[in-house]
């Protein structure tokens, strides 16, 4: 017969937890994973909405838990919705396997619809089958990254692939003019999304960049910009630069 810690910890295999070493101590709480990442980002503004249960754990696998004397101690205060912020703020969001594996088959099926939507045989001139696709990410031993988008392993997915799958992919060159204000924060997504071929900072603090994106991820650029600008940005789709 299962004693009680072992029932907890084979009912919870598959939980994410966030988790914070400090004091000599570890905390975790339960998390929504995908809220989670969006409190610590700023898009989640009310911590509950992460939470499985409003709870402080040191083990939460074992359902062990911390004295409030040690809660107090490190966090200043004992109640579990301010110290779980705290927790998924400045811990680390621990993913189960279980989920790391849907992030990665989820990835996966981007990157296919990516890739099959933009890019050629070039023998042919006409798009790769998305069953063909697929099969290559198996041949090819392609690892997914469940850590990054899609599009950020875009590249480096498209090199391991060719020696097994001839693929052209067709891109577009792009001219953005982006105020001092948001320039910053939009340089890493340029990054993320294209290739930087040029950039200049003006006199005024503002961004003058060119930037070559897959042609499928054209819009999905454009449309990031314009979140982050909101709106105020000057876009020129370059030819023959």
């Amino acid at each position: 017969m299962m004693k009680g810690s072992e029932l907890y910890e084979k009912e919870h295999a598959h939980f994410n937890v966030a988790r914070l070493h400090s004091g000599g101590e570890r905390f975790e709480v339960i998390v929504e994973p995908d809220s989670a990442i969006a409190f610590r980002n700023g898009s989640l503004a009310d911590v509950r909405a992460a939470l499985k249960y409003e709870k402080i754990f040191s083990d939460a696998k074992k359902g062990f838990v911390p004295s409030e004397a040690s809660i107090k101690t490190v966090f200043g205060t004992d109640d579990a919705v301010k110290v779980a912020e705290a927790i998924i703020r400045k811990g680390e969001i621990q993913l189960s396997s279980k989920y790391r594996e849907s992030l990665r088959e989820a990835k996966l099926n981007r990157l296919v619809e990516m890739i099959h939507r933009n890019a050629i045989d070039p023998k042919t001139g006409f798009p790769h089958p998305a069953t063909r696709i697929r099969n290559a990410f198996a041949e090819a031993k392609v690892r997914i990254d469940e850590r990054k988008s899609a599009e950020q392993q875009l590249d480096e997915v498209l090199n391991q692939l060719r020696p097994v799958l001839p693929i052209r992919f067709e891109t577009r060159r792009l001219q953005m003019l982006i105020p001092a204000q948001y320039a910053s924060k939009s340089f890493s997504t340029l990054k993320a999304l294209g290739r930087i071929s040029r950039d200049s900072w003006q006199a005024d603090g503002s961004l003058l960049a060119v930037i070559d994106v897959p042609a499928g991820l054209q819009q999905d650029l454009i449309d990031q910009i314009n979140k982050i600008t909101r709106g105020d940005v000057d876009v020129k789709i370059l030819e023959g630069q």
